[in-house]
Parts: structure tokens; C-alpha cells; sequence
């Protein structure tokens, strides 16, 4: 009897610290609806578009603070017009932890690919399944519909403060565009153009010595 008393003691006491455990030991990530997209408020820039109360990474990603630690993650305008028509995404997998400045997704076209750096670091907690369906997306709707994931930051704040924010944003996007054109002319110069917006898709359409150091100078991979 008396060892009977022991394991039902022993079995409500585990039962108390079940029931009462903090809300916050559950370790499991579960994507949530993150499907409807506020439409950012944009300011044309050098022929560019760019949202405002947006944080860039250097890397040409952006992130925007949808709040509870979720970070709405995407290409900017400036990637997307360099790179032009995309074929396949592939993306981190859902509740996989990335790092701020590491590998979030590659870009594919044809047998040619690029990686793209996370502004933040976190757990992947949604992906844009439109997206990985219609690629093109990231390129012609940037900050929209072609965001790419949102990542649970339990340091948002922090990472943003590594990020590119307000007005110093425009002049970083213009001085983008001025690199990119010197370069131009000193690697490729027939593909080089006098002022305004670089050709849609140039990446893809110099040879493989020049967007190596395209890569390297504006997507830092």
C-alpha cells in the first residue's frame, strides 16, 4: 500500500509541473498565416522604388518588422533588376535556424545560380509559397508579393541595427547603380550604359569572370 501511495504521489507531482510549465519551453516551430502583405509605402529612388520603414542588408536583401519578433524577408529592387527573369528559388527549409549575413536562398537560371545573405538571424517560420511557384515574382514585385520568408528574430532589434535604414537608404541604392556602371565600363564595357537604370537581367548576360565579381561586390557571396 505504502509503495502504491509513493507512485501516485510521484505521478501527481509530474502532473503539476506539466501543467505547469512556462509557455515558452515549447522549442517546436509552427508556420503561421502570413500570407496577407500591407502594401508598403514607396518613394522613387534613381529610377528605383524603395519602401519605406524597410531595413536593407548590404547583400541587396531587405526586412520589414511585422511585429512579435516575425521579419518579413525579401530581395530588393536593385537585385531584382540585376538579376531580371528568374527560373527557380530555393529557399531554406521551414524551422531551420538561419544566421544574419549567411546563406537564406539561391536564385536559378538555367544552369547559372546565386545565393542571397539573410538580413536577420532566426527561424525560417513561413515561406511564400507563390514565390517558389512563380519565381519571377521576387524580380517584378519585389517588396509584395515577392517577398521570399518570414523569420522569427528573437533579436530584431539588434540585427536592424546592422541594416541600412531611413535616409541614408536612397543614397546607398544611387551609389549601388554608380558601382555598378564603373564597373561595367572597366570589365564589360559593351554592356555599360551612360547614367539611369542598369539593363534588366545584366547579371545573366555577362560571362562568368564578370559576375563573379558581381556577386562578390553586391550580393557579398
Amino acid at each position: 500500500m505504502s509503495i502504491l501511495f509513493v507512485l501516485l504521489t510521484f505521478l501527481l507531482i509530474l502532473s503539476i509541473l506539466y501543467f505547469r510549465r512556462p509557455e515558452g519551453a515549447a522549442v517546436a516551430v509552427q508556420a503561421a498565416p502570413f500570407e496577407k502583405v500591407s502594401v508598403p509605402k514607396l518613394v522613387k529612388v534613381a529610377g528605383f522604388e524603395v519602401p519605406e520603414n524597410y531595413s536593407f542588408h548590404p547583400g541587396h536583401t531587405w526586412v520589414h518588422d511585422e511585429g512579435r519578433q516575425n521579419a518579413r524577408v525579401g530581395i530588393d529592387a536593385f537585385a531584382g533588376n540585376l538579376l531580371g527573369q528568374i527560373d527557380a528559388i530555393e529557399l531554406a527549409d521551414l524551422n531551420r535556424w538561419v544566421r544574419q549575413g549567411q546563406k537564406l536562398c539561391t536564385v536559378k537560371r538555367g544552369d547559372q545560380s546565386v545565393e542571397m545573405l539573410s538580413p536577420v538571424e532566426g527561424v525560417v517560420v513561413s515561406a511564400n509559397h507563390e514565390v517558389l511557384k512563380k519565381p519571377s515574382l521576387i524580380t517584378e514585385d519585389p517588396y509584395k508579393n515577392g517577398w521570399l520568408c518570414v523569420v522569427k528574430a528573437p533579436e530584431l532589434a539588434t540585427n536592424v541595427k546592422n541594416l541600412l535604414q531611413g535616409p541614408i537608404v536612397p543614397a546607398w541604392m544611387q551609389n549601388s547603380i554608380a558601382r555598378l556602371g564603373a564597373m561595367l565600363q572597366q570589365l564589360s564595357p559593351a554592356l555599360a550604359q551612360d547614367g539611369g537604370l542598369p539593363m534588366k537581367g545584366l547579371f545573366f548576360l555577362v560571362d562568368a569572370s564578370v559576375r563573379e565579381q558581381l556577386v562578390k561586390e553586391f550580393f557579398l557571396t
